[in-house]
């Protein structure tokens, strides 16, 4: 069983991460991985930096563009994790654009995460129709889940699409913005976590953009798996830098 699927058996609320690779130092990125999993958090998302995020808000977007002036590329994400199953056991997810990947070459890409012990993908831009018809079988021989975001807007049949497809978790967008912190979340918001959480689907919900803080982790989780929380933790990352880990998942949970 996949990394992913065995946490998501867990009998408690998750906590993911994301941060972006190379950042806020080049040399960061396995330093703040073992500092996560010290700090006890279910899974973690890696960024790979991309020069044109269209997903990702402001905070994240500065942190991919400050990650590639470091020297931070595919390959050298890569080297860095070469050795990062010796120290690190919850699941990786490496979070990027299919841009890059296409570039790299998409077998190549995911032989490379199989041989560095990534459980699974999140790719904003590759639509699950394509994924299910050209990719699915690949990303499987390698090992490697891939997760689908759905939004506020996303159709009913769509998202019944995607958790037929889905393997691991689904992405539940807070919103139709840009990633972003929040510090509540609004009727809106919260009557949409319910409708989904209502259409009991298969696939597990991991809920992201805009948590964070306690509250908004709380209200996030009340109808889902668990929450996601990126661009605070970048914010946590830049102003006390990347030996701080610890006090920014104590306040969370």
């Amino acid at each position: 069983m996949n990394r992913i699927q065995s946490v998501l058996e867990q009998d408690h609320k998750l906590l993911s991460i994301y941060f972006t690779a190379g950042f806020p130092k080049l040399e960061d990125t396995v330093s703040i991985l073992k500092q996560l999993e010290a700090s006890g958090v279910d899974m973690i998302e890696l960024g790979l930096p991309f020069s044109d995020p269209l997903a990702d808000g402001p905070t994240i977007q500065e942190s991919s563009t400050q990650a590639l002036k470091n020297g931070m590329t595919t390959d050298r994400l890569f080297d860095q994790l070469k050795n990062v199953r010796a120290h690190v056991s919850v699941p990786l997810i490496v979070m990027g654009y299919f841009n890059p990947m296409m570039q790299y070459g998409v077998e190549l890409f995911c032989q490379r995460c199989k041989e560095v012990g990534i459980d699974g993908l999140i790719v904003p831009d590759l639509p699950v129709d394509v994924y299910h018809e050209q990719y699915q079988d690949l990303f499987q021989q390698y090992g490697l889940l891939n997760m689908f975001l759905i939004t506020p807007q996303t159709p009913d049949a769509r998202i019944r699409f995607i958790d037929e497809v889905s393997e691991g978790f689904v992405y539940m967008v807070s919103s139709a913005a840009t990633t972003g912190a929040q510090s509540s979340f609004g009727d809106t918001q919260s009557e949409y976590f319910k409708r989904i959480g209502a259409m009991e689907l298969n696939a597990k919900l991991l809920v992201g953009f805009g948590i964070s803080n306690a509250e908004t982790y709380q209200a996030a989780t009340a109808h889902s798996k668990g929450a996601i929380i990126g661009s605070a933790f970048i914010k946590h990352l830049e102003a006390n830098g990347a030996d701080s880990v610890k006090d920014f998942i104590k306040k969370i949970r």
